[in-house]
């Protein structure tokens, strides 16, 4: 059921368009990411979600209401930000149970919603504390507390985890998207961070100049790309240009470098000018004679789970992600084969290289 609506939203300070004619539904019980570059728009959709920014044109529903012109306060939203925004002066309870007490929410009520709080995200026995005698995980936690503990209609997260260290970070997106499942409460997150969006979210909306270029589920907006932005900001990827040369009712056969190309289209009507897609992953390491495509590799870089090449190709120079099963891959300098199947291949045409 759809909870949260969004639309012919846009945003324009003069001659400035933040946003331009956004539609998006968000379903009860979601967690939905808007994911995109700085300067995309995902914020500013964020705050006119909240309330802080009024839309230029558009509405804003929310569980039946048209909530447009309605006051943050009013909105029942909680929402965590970046700087977390705890009162220094405060203790852990006071800053959790802040908003309760300026909705007059009586103290024996506040004290029991404050330990709830505390225990979701496992912060029990901490009331007392200050914040700077928190690590910047607990603080987080606190800030995401004080969210819970209004128990909002839906949860607000702007890039909340930008400041933690890399492996807080990827602690957080599990503990937080386990929080979430675990109330069902249907939640917005704003980041730049791929890995974040596809390891919390249920859908992910990628936006680039003030539009949303694919909205779909992680593993489709990564395997399955609508637009060349989508493809190259979600992941990394192997560009190829090349011309369509025919076309079946599955597949374009596609000319790069004079090297033909069978790519499915996925019913995608390319032609003319196009770029073909390869994910470093999807690229496999063979014996040069048995191999579709030759090369030699010019930098071999170890990064712990894999092994991270690249490698000189008639086609150009080609990424190759290889999972560290223990053994060395070949050298810098070694020539190499390389090899895909049909189905790795993404096409899409030059010119929505802009969308």
């Amino acid at each position: 059921m759809t909870f949260l609506t969004l639309k012919g939203i846009s945003k324009r300070y003069g001659d400035y368009t933040a946003i331009e004619q956004i539609d998006l539904s968000v379903e009860r019980g979601e967690f939905l990411s808007l994911l995109g570059p700085s300067g995309c728009g995902k914020t500013t959709t964020l705050q006119m979600i909240a309330g802080f920014v009024t839309p230029t044109t558009g509405t804003v529903h929310l569980d039946g209401r048209d909530i447009t012109q309605l006051p943050p306060e009013k909105r029942g939203m909680g929402i965590v930000f970046q700087s977390y925004a705890l009162f220094p002066h405060m203790t852990v309870a006071g800053n959790v149970g802040f908003g309760l007490e300026m909705q007059k929410v009586p103290k024996s009520e506040r004290v029991t919603r404050i330990d709830e709080a505390l225990e979701l995200v496992r912060l029990t026995g901490l009331n007392a504390r200050y914040p700077k005698e928190l690590s910047g995980g607990q603080r987080q936690r606190v800030a995401i507390a004080r969210a819970l503990a209004m128990r909002p209609a839906l949860l607000l997260l702007d890039e909340p985890m930008s400041n933690l260290d890399a492996k807080l970070r990827e602690e957080m997106h599990i503990e937080l998207r386990s929080i979430q499942r675990r109330l069902g409460i249907t939640t917005i997150l704003v980041t730049h961070d791929q890995v974040e969006a596809m390891t919390m979210s249920d859908r992910i909306a990628v936006m680039h100049r003030g539009g949303i270029a694919q909205i779909s589920t992680p593993f489709e907006a990564y395997e399955r790309p609508k637009t060349p932005f989508a493809s190259s900001f979600l992941g990394k990827t192997n560009t190829f240009s090349g011309a369509v040369q025919a076309r079946n009712p599955r597949c374009a056969e596609v000319d790069v470098a004079g090297t033909l190309m069978t790519v499915p289209h996925e019913g995608r009507h390319v032609q003319g000018a196009v770029h073909v897609y390869l994910r470093p992953e999807k690229v496999r390491l063979l014996d040069v004679a048995s191999a579709r495509l030759r090369g030699v590799i010019v930098t071999r870089v170890f990064v712990g789970n894999q092994w991270l090449l690249q490698v000189d190709t008639p086609l150009g120079r080609i990424s190759v992600s290889r999972p560290n099963n223990g053994m060395m891959p070949p050298d810098e300098g070694d020539a190499v084969g390389l090899d895909w199947t049909d189905d790795d291949l993404r096409v899409l045409d030059q010119d929505r290289a802009h969308v």
